[in-house]
């Protein structure tokens, strides 16, 4: 498949047509009393070695919560944020120096609920790679990529029941020494079947 721009562009549209803000997976129950965060994440894709990529970021053990774990670019929104866009975008810039003005967002996903009570809203971007990245070091230990053809590719990862409940975790083979799980990884397996790309 050639996979281009414009096809993820539409492939992103559709499914925000079909179902708007919803919620597409929640790691917790959620009852109506559920005081849940809102927050924003960017999932990073670039065209590079003659394939797309995503970029992930590994978490230092300094932040905090989900010390260590790889993750996207992303955190609470602030105060006068009206739109997802604006609260990825901005955390995208605070934690690896990603400028707004390079990113080209192209749509969002379904909205996931965290075990931290986060309600996320994903939003799509192509970014140029590579990139001079200025990573707040604090937040941030490392940024890398992992090609969307491995990612797409079912015997690299995983999903599994969790014992007594009806909620399940998603895990990746590491990468490049990197373990992709839990909130992230299921972001981007609902990516993929977005794309119609799982194999």
């Amino acid at each position: 498949m050639n996979l281009t721009q414009e096809y993820i562009k539409q492939k992103l549209l559709e499914a925000q047509q079909n179902a708007p803000d919803s919620d597409g997976y929640a790691e917790i129950p959620v009852k109506p009393e559920t005081q849940l965060k809102c927050a924003a994440v960017l999932v990073p894709l670039t065209y590079c070695q003659d394939e797309w990529h995503i970029l992930f970021t590994r978490r230092t053990d300094r932040v905090e919560s989900h010390k260590g774990q790889v993750s996207f670019p992303g955190g609470a929104c602030d105060e006068g944020e009206t739109t997802p866009e604006q609260t990825a975008l901005r955390e995208a810039d605070e934690e690896i120096g990603m400028r707004p003005q390079d990113v080209t967002v192209l749509g969002r996903l379904s909205q996931l609920i965290t075990i931290s009570s986060f309600r996320v809203s994903p939003i799509v971007g192509v970014i140029p790679y590579p990139y001079a990245f200025k990573v707040a070091s604090i937040e941030v230990a490392r940024v890398f990529t992992i090609p969307l053809a491995w990612l797409a590719n079912r015997n690299n990862y995983w999903e599994f029941s969790l014992r007594e409940s009806e909620r399940s975790l998603i895990a990746y083979h590491p990468f490049d020494g990197e373990l992709l799980w839990g909130a992230t990884a299921r972001m981007t397996v609902n990516f993929l079947k977005t794309l119609d790309i799982l194999k």
